[in-house]
């Protein structure tokens, strides 16, 4: 690899990446910034967490409430964007007959919480079915609001589907079922930083989104954001310290704050990300996401080529991720629950991209771009391919 953003990043310079979208990759100066964090907390820990994070956490919350446009009232922290849906799902009081609107394409884990629920307390799981690549986004929207229904009581949605990378319109959706009564919560996992995403225009009744993924924060730091007229049924997983006052519930804000003694870290450093990934191009946040929508978009041929077939063409229902149904290819996984192609391509060429199972059940590639990312990347990807998937 030649480009230089890639020395900003720990990644194996020995290994390509093309998986961001897992998992993130976080920049060398943000783990610093953390393991300075760390050194402090553990050189005083009473101090550091009962007189100083109170306003580090204020500080942070307000940082990132005007990075994503929202009302810092509604903001509190969370490790990842499936704690943060398992709080509003659980928060809910769950009737027989009850039911939830969601997508075929809704991630495995937020899926299981909604099995959940509906082996628990007899919900009825409404999952719409989006084929993929989709018709346009107008057929986004109207499938999924014709589905709804008297008994709907919330809709799941995914800002960015996991499987196919699709960026749903997710304020229109919001704003169509909000006519029929209906509360929103969108699992946004790709959604800060990946998008511009901006809450006061979307207008959920909740909106869970990772930091850990686009924004390169440290894992293990996601935000949930909750409307006004929600915050008071809205409960964190753990009942902890600040839950009750002497004079009853304290409320959203201290419910969340602190549920336990935790590392708070991860979260400490997204107003840092948000500054250092912004500060790497001339244009800020706007050019470093449309570069690498760009780069996504112009690879995403290359790749399908290798694979003998064509990339889906869906504009801005595409951003820094593209997933190629691969053809001939059945969907199947090894001990590691990986596929293994997969496997294959990490062992013998050193390339790790995500192999998944769209909704129809075909195998699908899905390549993910980020600044550390050059073409040749994706030439040797396709490269590989070729070598792997000789007959297409």
């Amino acid at each position: 690899m030649t480009n230089s953003f890639r020395d900003l990043w720990p990644l194996d310079k020995g290994k390509t990446h093309l998986n961001h979208g897992s998992f993130g990759a976080c920049p060398t100066a943000i783990l610093e910034h953390q393991r300075r964090l760390r050194d402090e907390m553990e050189a005083s820990p009473t101090d550091f967490f009962v007189r100083r994070s109170p306003d580090l956490l204020t500080a942070v919350r307000i940082e990132l409430s005007r990075f994503v446009n929202a009302d810092p009232e509604g903001m509190t922290f969370v490790p990842n964007a499936t704690a943060g849906v398992n709080a509003v799902i659980r928060s809910h009081k769950w009737e027989k007959g009850d039911e939830v609107l969601t997508t075929k394409l809704l991630y495995p884990a937020c899926r299981n919480t909604l099995a959940f629920i509906a082996e628990e307390f007899g919900v009825t799981v409404n999952m719409v079915d989006i084929p993929y690549p989709p018709a346009s986004a107008d057929d986004i929207v109207e499938r999924i609001v014709a589905a709804a229904t008297p008994d709907t009581r919330l809709a799941l949605i995914d800002h960015v589907t996991s499987s196919t990378a699709l960026i749903l319109p997710v304020a229109r959706i919001v704003a169509e079922l909000k006519k029929k009564g209906i509360p929103t919560l969108i699992d946004g996992a790709h959604g800060p930083g990946m998008t511009a995403l901006d809450l006061t225009a979307i207008a959920p009744a909740w909106y869970t989104g990772n930091c850990h993924k686009w924004l390169c924060t440290p894992i293990g730091s996601a935000f949930l954001w909750v409307a006004p007229e929600k915050r008071g049924r809205t409960y964190p997983l753990s009942i902890s310290n600040y839950f009750y006052a002497p004079e009853g519930r304290a409320g959203f804000r201290a419910a969340f704050d602190w549920t336990g003694t935790a590392d708070l870290t991860p979260f400490l450093c997204i107003g840092e990300a948000i500054r250092f990934m912004g500060a790497l191009l001339p244009g800020g946040w706007d050019e470093l996401r449309a570069s690498n929508n760009k780069l996504a978009g112009d690879m995403a041929p290359v790749v399908a080529k290798a694979l003998k077939t064509e990339a889906p063409v869906l504009g801005e229902l595409n951003g820094s991720m593209v997933t190629i149904p691969i053809p001939g290819l059945p969907y199947s996984f090894e001990a590691n629950g990986l596929h293994p192609l997969m496997n294959r391509l990490y062992a013998k060429h050193g390339i790790e991209v995500m192999i998944t199972c769209i909704p129809d059940g075909r195998s699908a590639l899905r390549i993910s771009a980020q600044i550390y990312n050059e073409p040749a990347d994706y030439e040797a990807l396709a490269a590989a391919l070729t070598q792997e998937l000789p007959n297409g």
